[in-house]
């Protein structure tokens, strides 16, 4: 066996140890300390000492919303070719060179962009030597990318394939149509298509990068088996090759709230040749700033987010058979948030269950959970809490959302705190303030207008 062959090995045997040495620990909740400035960005940390692995991000304010107009696809393609090549003449790597690179220190380097921002994430073994190598292999592919016109016209084809069959999918069409209709004009309820994909063009690509990847756009979150000086170390390699800011950049239009209307001008129905009928319904909603999360959260455990004990469940299944399954989510951003319940059904069943489902929604809107409601989703989101935490992953998932919303550092803490604290009171108003039947869009794909 290679020393590299074995370097992956002890890391895929160490990841698989990973739930139970966190178990010992699941309701010991570890503290998050501020890290040292560097070029204007964030950094965070947490400590643990259970496993020799570090779990770093790089979260970078520079998501689909800022694509340029009629180009709806160059913050995806400028994070996927980060890692397809990177650096000019001698000091150049090809995506072969950084893949073989990769894989020889027995860690992982990926990036991807969401609507919100362009996160790179770290895997590696903490010890010195291979952290070390992982870090500026990152630095390197962060800072400086070759954005090769080959390996883009490459990519370029493979996503406009995927994005044809995507359209040959009835839930695409659906979330497609929802998003437009429930973000307006703001720049969410825009998305990639074969068009705005073949526009792109490298230049775009180092345009975005210039603009956007920088420090003050940028937040890190580690977490591992390190010291705060270790830690630190590696913010300052990670950005070592960024600028601290960049030009101004236009601000975001403010996202208007979904508008009220009839429902003839809420609701659309869109033919497709799809065995069932797929329908959503939506509107914007909180950001996870929102001092109405918790209340939230809650609530919509009751209604569609607590599996086969929620209302929507209970009243279009088990009662009605009217579908296998139904559910309802917040998903709360930094700057924009969204509502969204949805289900499947048989053609000529899918108007009695659109029915269906808006009755329900309308009466937890209007009267909430009852107080055995309350108390079963209160117990089983407190319960379910340590499952959250009992990994590094898992815990760069909850760093990277404490500090990417701005959340109070202590959010783990008092997280089952402040769930344990909501009342049924709480849960009507804001359900009350948030929702409202007369703003929700309606979607349905499969049956005839």
């Amino acid at each position: 066996m290679s020393p590299f062959t074995h370097i992956r090995s002890t890391l895929l045997q160490l990841i698989g140890l990973a739930s139970f040495a966190f178990a010992s620990s699941a309701n010991a909740i570890l503290p998050i300390e501020t890290l040292d400035t560097v070029k204007g960005a964030k950094a965070y940390f947490i400590q643990t000492k259970s496993l020799p692995i570090i779990d770093v991000e790089v979260s970078i304010d520079a998501g689909s919303r800022y694509d340029p107009e009629n180009k709806n696809g160059v913050a995806a393609l400028a994070a996927q070719l980060l890692t397809l090549g990177t650096g000019s003449g001698k000091s150049s790597l090809n995506e072969a060179q950084i893949a073989d690179q990769i894989a020889d220190l027995g860690a992982s380097i990926s990036v991807a962009a969401s609507s919100e921002r362009t996160v790179l994430r770290i895997r590696s073994l903490s010890r010195t030597d291979l952290r070390e190598q992982v870090v500026q292999l990152a630095s390197l592919i962060l800072a400086k990318p070759s954005y090769d016109s080959k390996v883009l016209d490459r990519e370029k084809q493979r996503l406009i394939t995927a994005l044809l069959e995507a359209q040959t999918k009835p839930e695409t069409i659906l979330q497609q149509n929802l998003r437009k209709a429930v973000y307006g004009k703001y720049p969410l309820a825009y998305f990639s298509t074969p068009k705005t994909v073949a526009a792109i063009t490298t230049a775009d690509l180092r345009n975005f990068h210039t603009s956007l990847y920088r420090g003050d756009r940028i937040s890190v979150n580690i977490v591992g088996d390190l010291d705060r000086a270790q830690a630190n170390a590696i913010v300052q390699t990670l950005l070592a090759g960024l600028p601290q800011s960049g030009p101004a950049i236009a601000p975001l239009p403010v996202m208007q709230q979904t508008p009220q209307g009839p429902l003839s001008q809420r609701e659309v129905r869109i033919p497709f040749d799809t065995q069932q009928a797929h329908i959503a319904m939506g509107m914007t909603a909180i950001t996870r700033n929102n001092p109405d999360f918790f209340p939230l959260l809650v609530g919509n455990y009751v209604l569609g987010g607590g599996g086969f004990v929620s209302r929507l469940m209970a009243e279009v299944r088990e009662k009605r058979g009217l579908a296998y399954s139904i559910n309802s989510y917040f998903a709360p951003g930094k700057d924009a948030g969204f509502f969204e319940a949805g289900m499947q059904t048989k053609k000529d069943q899918a108007i009695l269950g659109l029915e269906v489902m808006q009755k329900t929604i309308s009466q937890f809107i209007a009267d909430g959970p009852s107080e055995q409601e309350l108390l079963a989703a209160k117990s089983n989101l407190i319960n379910g809490y340590p499952l959250r935490l009992d990994s590094n992953r898992k815990l760069l998932d909850n760093l990277s959302g404490i500090t990417w919303n701005d959340l109070p550092l202590d959010t783990m803490e008092t997280w089952t705190k402040q769930v344990e604290a909501v009342t049924l009171s709480q849960i009507r108003a804001a359900f009350q303030r948030h929702l409202d039947m007369n703003r929700m869009q309606i979607v349905v794909v499969g049956i005839n207008k």
